[in-house]
């Protein structure tokens, strides 16, 4: 089955994010949030340059990549962390390595010298997503957060870009 297009995200594609990100919150082990923002929270917390969505022929989006700065000071210009999901109806078909793709490539473009991420370490599958998209674990963060009433540990995962010094 081929890869879905992958179009940059508009406010048209709100709802239908939104969805995939419920469904990965309700999914227990990709997030420590409980439940989507709203898309004017979303839109806003995400840079426009760099959100992407996957689209099948028949128009309905199977997953979605976006970033966000790390912070405002000028040192850290460079660095962004990023978030993908998949529609589960999607799992396993290339998408995600799709979107991380377009993120990486419109990151380097516009001189991003770090992709950031952090995964549950149940999460195996979005592991090795990102380590066959370059990137690598540089540790675990033990007992980072509570999440549904536990205390959850979360790796630390990062790309650095060979072509932006």
């Amino acid at each position: 089955m081929p890869v879905p297009a992958i179009l940059p995200m508009t406010d048209d594609h709100a709802r239908q994010v939104l969805d995939i990100y419920a469904a990965g919150i309700a999914g227990g082990d990709a997030t420590f949030e409980t439940e989507p923002p709203s898309w004017e929270a979303f839109d806003r917390g995400r840079l426009a340059a760099h959100r992407y969505v996957a689209v099948d022929a028949g128009g309905a989006v199977t997953g979605w990549v976006a970033c966000s700065r790390v912070s405002a000071r000028p040192v850290y210009a460079g660095v962004v962390e990023h978030s993908v999901y998949v529609h589960t109806a999607y799992a396993g078909r290339g998408i995600g390595r799709a979107l991380l793709e377009a993120l990486i490539a419109s990151t380097e473009d516009a001189g991003i010298w770090t992709i950031q991420t952090s995964v549950f370490p149940e999460n195996t599958a979005s592991l090795a997503l990102h380590a066959r998209c370059g990137f690598r674990v540089i540790g675990t963060r033990e007992r980072i957060g509570r999440h549904h009433g536990r205390w959850r540990d979360v790796i630390s995962l990062e790309r650095r870009s060979p072509t932006v010094h």
